[in-house]
Parts: structure tokens; sequence; C-alpha cells
């Protein structure tokens, strides 16, 4: 198996970039833990509507505007 390896090359290293070694799996293990979460956490769906009344359009938006008058 490859844990036997691991463990040997593990031993070899000094104690620092053991640490190093330990907070990289424990960061790997959350990593996992998230992805499992979001493959199994049920889809959100968005809702038409949510945001009506929120935005207001002024009147003249589709007049032409003063500092385009030379162009037109």
């Amino acid at each position: 198996m490859i844990q036997p390896a691991i463990l040997k090359k593990l031993e070899s290293l000094p104690e620092p970039l053991q640490l190093k070694v330990l907070h990289y799996i424990d960061s790997l293990i959350e990593e996992q833990d998230k992805t499992s979460k979001q493959e199994n956490a049920p889809k959100k769906y968005r809702v038409a509507g949510t945001m009506k009344g929120m935005i207001i359009m002024s009147d003249d938006f589709d007049e032409p505007l003063e500092d385009l008058k030379d162009y037109m």
C-alpha cells in the first residue's frame, strides 16, 4: 500500500515540516467534507420577482441625451 511509503517519508522530515504536512492533511479533509456536503445539499432554485419594485427607471429613459445631440 501507499501508507507505509508515506509514513516512511514523513518520519524522515524534520518536525516543522511534519507539522506542515499535518496542516495540509487537515485542509484536504476539510475540502473533501465541503465537497461532499455540496453534493448532498438540495439545489436552490431562483424565485422570479424577488426584486420587484426595487429598481426604478426614470420616465425619460428612452429620450436622447443632451450630450449626444451633435451626433444625431
